[in-house]
């Protein structure tokens, strides 16, 4: 992140950058974004895309398929989670550029695996955010049954899109705000399923082990309970994508990873646990709707009621956050020439944020009015996974690498680690269903045509830019 005033490209540089507004647009130097989150900012970034509500939103689905242990589910993905989120960190600190994923391949193992890589990320960051659209607007479809979900889609995607572009900053403070509520929601459901059961209501006891076994749950249960979970925890990686606009990256970053892995699964631990104690097992009327009609049991008609109202703005913080993180995915690979540059490589000169990219994830999202909920997710479990699975072999070939020059390496954090996380992650990757395997498989052979075409048969690399420190 260079400028006349600032250190030279070589020397790594954490302050704020320097880059004139119209050096985005048609200046020789490369487009950078700058630097003006901290660890707090990242931090509800992260939670904001993780929406912790949504532990909520599917808790009946993990209930019904883990028999009643739903906790124990969340614990065993939080344990699996946290081996690639220790990847995510350290590949951060040595490689703070804004492609996440996209990036640390690239740079670590082959640009050609890297592209395939980033194509096959995008399916979690570009589709997710049409994903939570679509989830929201149901949300508000069902309560407002005369308007049409088209228009609640738009309307989601013409807010967040415009907070994006004006700029992080501003998204950042929205965020706050909305996160505060929907952290208060959780508060007060968890309250009042503590009170219900003190009540005489589900367990009747606070301290119970029937949330962790549930009834007659096997081990196989509670993995193929784990591999659904999981899902909740996609977005902890998203702030690696904001590295470019955060100030001191090498260290903040991989702070904010842990933080939000760890708050995250934190909350989710304690919202299911309590959920279960009001509701043992995992035999539900619907299990889609399942919190919602606890809710209802333990706060009557009017908490229900800013219960849906916490359900719908977790949508739009996730929403918010998803855009983002996925504008950032496209901007850094349209600035390496892999996508077309002119379009996704620019930044406003004005507010200094990927604003093209932006808007069109926006567009994207509008295919949320032609589809279901059950297939739109099904793009999203596939590319996250693939990301996951090749950071942590990241780590690992960069650890290689680096000890071959004779400089040290923490084996339990470069290589023991790394290769749980793989592992882990792998069979997560054979848990998912024949729909998002087969279109998953689609979509990367898609991205192996259009790899063939821009390296020329494979005779050169893909185009990269200069590969300097952020």
């Amino acid at each position: 992140m260079s400028s006349p005033a600032s250190p030279s490209p070589s020397t790594p540089s954490d302050t704020t950058t320097g880059t004139a507004p119209g050096a985005a647009s048609g200046s020789g130097e490369s487009p950078h974004l700058n630097r003006t989150l901290h660890l707090h900012s990242l931090v509800l970034f992260g939670l904001a895309y993780l929406a912790p509500m949504i532990v909520l939103g599917i808790f009946g689905v993990i209930a019904e398929e883990t028999g009643g242990a739903s906790t124990a589910a969340y614990l065993l993905a939080l344990v699996a989670m946290l081996f690639t989120a220790n990847s995510y960190g350290r590949m951060a600190r040595a490689i703070p550029g804004a492609g996440s994923a996209y990036t640390y391949v690239r740079r670590t193992i082959d640009s050609r695996i890297g592209f395939l890589v980033g194509w096959g990320t995008m399916l979690d960051y570009i589709f997710l955010p049409m994903v939570i659209w679509l989830i929201g607007a149901s949300y508000l479809q069902a309560q407002f049954p005369a308007v049409p979900g088209w228009i609640w889609i738009v309307v989601y995607i013409l807010v967040t899109s415009v907070l994006n572009v004006i700029g992080i900053r501003v998204a950042d403070r929205v965020n706050f705000v909305l996160m505060v509520f929907q952290l208060l929601v959780i508060v007060v459901f968890v309250a009042l399923s503590a009170a219900s059961v003190l009540g005489g209501q589900g367990t009747g006891s606070l301290i119970s082990a029937s949330p962790f076994t549930g009834e007659h749950s096997s081990l196989a249960q509670i993995s193929a309970g784990a591999a659904v979970a999981a899902y909740s925890f996609l977005g902890f990686d998203a702030v690696t994508t904001l590295s470019e606009e955060t100030v001191e990256p090498r260290k903040t970053v991989p702070r904010a990873i842990l933080l939000v892995a760890l708050i995250g699964g934190g909350i989710f631990l304690v919202v299911t646990y309590a959920t279960q104690l009001v509701h043992p097992g995992g035999t539900f009327t619907d299990a889609d709707s399942a919190a919602f009609d606890i809710a209802k049991t333990i706060g009557g008609n009017l908490f229900s009621a800013i219960f849906l109202a916490g359900l719908v703005i977790a949508q739009f913080t996730s929403g918010l956050a998803a855009q983002a993180s996925g504008s950032r995915l496209m901007f850094a690979m349209g600035r390496d020439g892999v996508l077309p540059h002119r379009f996704f490589g620019r930044v406003h000169p004005r507010f200094q944020t990927p604003w093209l990219s932006i808007l069109a994830i926006g567009v994207i999202g509008l295919i949320a009015m032609f589809l279901d909920v059950a297939t739109s997710t099904s793009f999203v479990n596939f590319g996250a996974f693939v990301a996951f699975g090749m950071v942590n072999l990241s780590v690992i070939v960069r650890a290689v690498r680096v000890r071959r020059t004779g400089e040290p390496v923490n084996v339990v954090l470069d290589l023991v680690f790394p290769a749980i996380g793989f592992l882990v992650i792998a069979y997560l990757l054979t848990q998912l269903d024949s729909n998002a395997l087969t279109l998953g498989g689609i979509w990367l052979v898609v991205g192996m045509i259009v790899l063939t075409i821009i390296t020329r048969g494979f005779r050169r690399q893909p185009p990269e830019v200069a590969a300097e420190e952020f």
